[in-house]
């Protein structure tokens, strides 16, 4: 028996991607300058910041579980399945993610302003909410809608680019309203460099916003959900109950596989975000960047990135998944403890830059190839797991499970960076937002992370027939494939 396999190719892979497109691009850029701006411009302290953004990922990684189960269980109607969800959030997310630039300004005398600390709570609970209802929902959709390997090693790699893509416009932007500062040191709302950052942040913040909105109607527009009308006509029939939600949960939470994964995640969502919070800080005053020296930043980001993404590509090419995740950890890891040399005082100018330029090229390059490996990977082991399932079709398997598989690793990926937020808060409370000793040593810290994440890693083993790109990649159905073995 021979079938044809679904897979993404052309537009609608493009349209499929330009939505985590969208999404990232947004959340990365509201991720990666938010405590920047709150602490350094809006005076609100460091804790208080830190506990936002630690709120946020928290209510994102219990939302990414629900929306993951409610699109598991939602009934097909006219526009799809999960379709759907990327619509039910937008109008809140748009709207959040705008707002969250204008907050009460914090008093001159007084960092712990709670009417502001308030707002910046309240918004980044609607925010993340919706954002997740998105998200969660978006990734979940990859191992329906392609079911070969090698095409989702083809998506994620499009997936990989524009999220590198992504992380240069959420940097890029920030850095040049930094670099026409006249004091970068000093950019509270009530000095002239402060005055800039808080009159174009919120304009830059509403461009990243109106182009996620155009991204997600794109690939609304995009994605075929038809498929569903043939393996799912029992799950329209599904409501999902308190009982049944803790049953949907109980399957990726006992895969011990799974598991596993779930902790390459999270602690690989720590280092992350470290870097994306400690990066500007450790420019600053650690680099004592000024001017047109925060361009050095933006050149090597683009670089390193666009460089390492085609070398893990072309790894991945002739080694597995999991070696070639392994490799890319590793040289991480050793790239952050070399940071510890920024310790070193007396150091020449020259130096540093060189030395900067080799360590965070180097994780640049290798963070954002993870993204090559991880959905083709969890996609893996999604179907390694819809395999074990009897008395159900593979097709109809995968389509119980996917969303709250993905949901959960949404949850851990949340939860690793709350815990990263946090931590940072605490560190960088009060003066210590400007000791660029205890920078340097948080961003050095990254490596422990991905060290642990690589133990996790190393104890992962894939079942052959679910990553063999000529088995998956030729059309024959799972039944003709069990039938072979």
């Amino acid at each position: 028996m021979v079938e044809r396999r679904r897979e993404l190719h052309g537009k609608r892979l493009i349209g499929y991607a330009l939505g985590n497109f969208g999404l990232i691009l947004t959340n990365m850029f509201i991720g990666i300058f938010i405590f920047q701006y709150y602490v350094y411009t809006i005076n609100l302290d460091a804790i208080l910041t830190s506990v936002g953004i630690s709120l946020q990922l928290i209510i994102s990684a219990i939302s990414s579980i629900i929306f993951g189960i409610l699109a598991d269980n939602k009934k097909l109607g006219r526009f799809g399945k999960r379709r759907p969800f990327l619509l039910y959030g937008l109008p809140i997310w748009v709207f959040t993610s705008i707002i969250i630039w204008l907050p009460p300004k914090c008093p001159q005398n007084n960092s712990l302003f709670i009417p502001t600390a308030v707002f910046l709570w309240s918004v980044f609970i609607f925010q993340s909410i919706s954002g997740s209802s998105m998200l969660t929902v978006h990734l979940s959709m990859l191992t329906e809608q392609s079911q070969t390997h090698q095409n989702r090693e083809k998506i994620a790699a499009a997936i990989t680019f524009f999220q590198i893509l992504a992380s240069i416009l959420a940097m890029l932007l920030p850095l040049i309203v930094e670099s026409i500062l006249p004091n970068p040191e000093n950019v509270k709302w009530w000095e002239p460099s402060g005055q800039i950052v808080f009159a174009y942040m919120p304009w830059v913040g509403a461009s990243f916003t109106l182009f996620g909105l155009i991204a997600i109607l794109t690939t609304f527009f995009s994605i075929d959900e038809s498929f569903h009308k043939v393996i799912t006509p029992k799950i329209e029939q599904q409501k999902v109950s308190i009982r049944s939600f803790i049953l949907h949960m109980r399957a990726p939470i006992w895969d011990k596989k799974y598991r596993k994964y779930l902790s390459v995640r999270f602690f690989n969502s720590i280092s992350g975000k470290i870097l994306g919070i400690i990066v500007i800080p450790f420019l600053t005053y650690t680099l004592m960047f000024t001017g047109s020296k925060y361009y050095i930043y933006v050149i090597v980001s683009i670089i390193s990135k666009m460089v390492g993404f085609y070398i893990w590509r072309k790894l991945l090419k002739k080694n597995t998944i999991l070696k070639t995740y392994m490799i890319c950890i590793i040289s991480s890891i050793i790239a952050c403890f070399l940071e510890l040399i920024f310790l070193i005082e007396l150091l020449s100018a020259e130096f540093e830059i060189i030395l900067f330029i080799l360590t965070m090229g180097t994780i640049l390059g290798s963070m954002y190839g993870l993204g090559l490996f991880n959905p083709p990977l969890a996609s893996v082991l999604i179907y390694e797991a819809a395999d074990k399932i009897e008395d159900s079709e593979i097709d109809e398997s995968v389509s119980n499970i996917s969303g709250a598989y993905f949901g959960l690793s949404s949850f851990i990926m949340a939860a690793g960076q709350s815990l990263a937020s946090f931590i940072i808060g605490l560190v960088l409370t009060g003066n210590n937002a400007e000791n660029s000793t205890i920078i340097t040593l948080t961003l050095v810290s990254m490596g422990v992370f991905y060290l642990i994440s690589l133990i996790f890693l190393k104890r992962i083993k894939l079942e052959k027939k679910f990553i063999s790109k000529e088995i998956l990649s030729s059309g024959v159905s799972d039944e003709a494939l069990f039938r072979q073995e």
